[in-house]
């Protein structure tokens, strides 16, 4: 068995007590981090070693930072970087082989607002995205893409509301990104898992909108073919959202046979 989870910490430092609380009760076997918003030599490792858990990572100061965690592990860093340009500066993409799976924690750009040169960013973003999961694909390999996509793919996904509707994460162009990334051959672990059910993983700190389970669902856990016959179960740790100095993200978890 084996637990892979995704969570934006929106700020590792600030959190790091919430996360080392969630550690300790889901116990992931790999834990998949976005929004360190922490400099590369900020990173808790010491704390993290003392509880169990190895891990890589590319930090960046204020904003961004990607991390993948493992459980009596140490992850095999094979990138940190999304490829399709090099003159990328933005810590998105970081990705590594634990326990003979190959998993990237990804941060996709927000893309507000839009239309601009913000949103032209992230739908090139998304789309190096793709190729770069087709290549992974076609190697053969167990992939797990888990991350923040920033992507509410479909009006289930969303709570019902009329004020996201200028939103980066909700238009038509956004969807038909991450649509083209599943596409025939991806799995959407969450959506497959509650395939009818409205099921959230971000609710914005503005509006009462955790109050009021106003929520969204944009952390996924996308599985390659040759992993998907291994999938059991999944699900989001909501009331890790309602503590005491939370993100404004709940952890996403899959069980693998």
């Amino acid at each position: 068995m084996m637990i892979i989870a995704t969570f934006n910490i929106n700020g590792i430092e600030r959190r790091l007590p919430n996360l080392l609380d969630w550690l300790a009760a889901r116990k992931p076997d790999v834990a998949c981090l976005q929004e360190l918003k922490a400099d590369q030599g900020r990173f808790p490792e010491q704390e993290l070693a003392a509880i169990g858990y190895k891990a890589v990572w590319r930090g960046q100061k204020t904003w961004n930072g990607v991390a993948i965690l493992a459980r009596g592990k140490t992850p095999v860093l094979t990138r940190d970087m999304l490829p399709g340009d090099t003159s990328e500066t933005q810590a998105r993409y970081i990705e590594a082989a634990v326990n003979g799976v190959l998993i990237a924690s990804l941060y996709a750009p927000n893309g507000n607002p839009q239309p601009g040169p913000k949103f032209d960013y992230k739908l090139a973003w998304l789309e190096r995205l793709r190729l770069h999961a087709t290549a992974l694909r076609k190697t053969g390999a167990p992939v797990v893409l888990a991350g923040d996509f920033n992507v509410v793919p479909t009006e289930l996904d969303i709570y019902p509301t009329r004020s996201y509707a200028d939103n980066a994460l909700v238009q038509p162009e956004s969807r038909a990104a991450f649509k083209r990334i599943v596409g025939r051959s991806w799995t959407d672990a969450l959506r497959a898992r509650f395939p009818e059910q409205r099921i959230y993983t971000f609710w914005d700190y503005k509006r009462l909108r955790w109050q009021r389970d106003a929520g969204l669902r944009i952390d996924h856990l996308l599985l390659s073919p040759s992993i998907r016959a291994r999938f059991e179960d999944a699900g989001v740790d909501r009331e890790v959202r309602g503590v005491e100095g939370a993100s404004d993200h709940a952890p996403v978890w899959i069980r693998l046979g």
